[in-house]
C-alpha cells in the first residue's frame, strides 16, 4: 500500500493513496492553515470508522439481514500534551432495520474487532477501544 502527499499552499495538503481518490486535509488557521479539510487525525479516525464499518455491513448482508439504514459514531480521548495521541476510543454502532437479530449484530461486530479490521487491529495494541450498539426499528 502506498500513498502520496501533495502540499496545495501553507498547511493545505492533498493526499492519496492506490485508490486514486484524493483527500483534502489542512490545518486551522491559527496554526497557519486554511481550514479547507479535515485535519490528518481525523482522517485517521474516520478511517477506522470506515473499516469496522464495511466489514460489520459485509458480515450483515451476508447473514441476509436487510438494513434499512446504518451509521457508526467514533468518539476519541486523547493527551492534552504532545504528542496527543488517542488514548481511548468509542465506536458507536447504530442499525435500523425490523426484526435485527442482536446475536447477529454482536458476531459482526466482534468478527471485526477480532478478524477483519486491520485499523482495530493496530489500534487496539496502543488503545482501549469500548464498542456498543443499539438496534431501531424501521
Amino acid at each position: 500500500m502506498k500513498a502520496e502527499i501533495k502540499q496545495i499552499n501553507g498547511l493545505s495538503l492533498a493526499g492519496k493513496g492506490d485508490s486514486g481518490h484524493w483527500v483534502t486535509m489542512d490545518g486551522p488557521a491559527l496554526l497557519g492553515g486554511a481550514d479547507a479539510g479535515a485535519r490528518p487525525l481525523e482522517l485517521f479516525l474516520m478511517g477506522l470508522g470506515g473499516c469496522t464499518s464495511m466489514d460489520v455491513i459485509s458480515i450483515i448482508r451476508k447473514k441476509r439481514i436487510k438494513l434499512d439504514n446504518f451509521e457508526c459514531h467514533l468518539e476519541a480521548e486523547r493527551k492534552d500534551e504532545h504528542p496527543k495521541v488517542f488514548t481511548k476510543l468509542k465506536i458507536h454502532f447504530i442499525f435500523w432495520g425490523k426484526d435485527i437479530p442482536r446475536e447477529a449484530v454482536e458476531r459482526a461486530i466482534e468478527l471485526s474487532e477480532t478478524t477483519y479490521c486491520s485499523a482495530s487491529a493496530m489500534l487496539k495494541k496502543a488503545v482501549d477501544i469500548e464498542t456498543s450498539y443499539e438496534i431501531r426499528e424501521s
